[in-house]
């Protein structure tokens, strides 16, 4: 699969380097589990809208242990806080793998 920020490697390196450390900070081993840390910025991607993102933090939660139960309860979260635009988002990242 093609990053989807290859455009932006491509065009400004610096800026995508920025992002990288960033991710790697947010998304590194810390006092919050690799896998929480996935089902909490899966539930954003799903209240952003952004149904790869949901895809993508989702299988990456499974990899750390995440139940399909895990990840249906952080979409409750995200349904809870930003509405039901959320669950479309959700369902539509999740076909295929739950």
């Amino acid at each position: 699969m093609e990053n989807p920020l290859q455009v932006i490697i491509d065009a400004d390196p610096e800026l995508a380097s920025l992002i990288g450390k960033t991710r790697e900070t947010a998304l590194s081993q810390g006092a919050i589990p690799l896998k929480y840390k996935f089902l909490i910025a899966m539930a954003l991607d799903a209240a952003e809208g952004a149904a790869d993102g949901v895809r993508m933090l989702a299988m990456q939660a499974m990899s750390e242990g995440a139940t399909k139960e895990e990840i249906m309860e952080a979409v409750r979260i995200a349904q809870y806080i930003t509405g039901v635009g959320s669950v479309y988002t959700a369902a539509n990242g999740l076909k295929g793998i739950l």
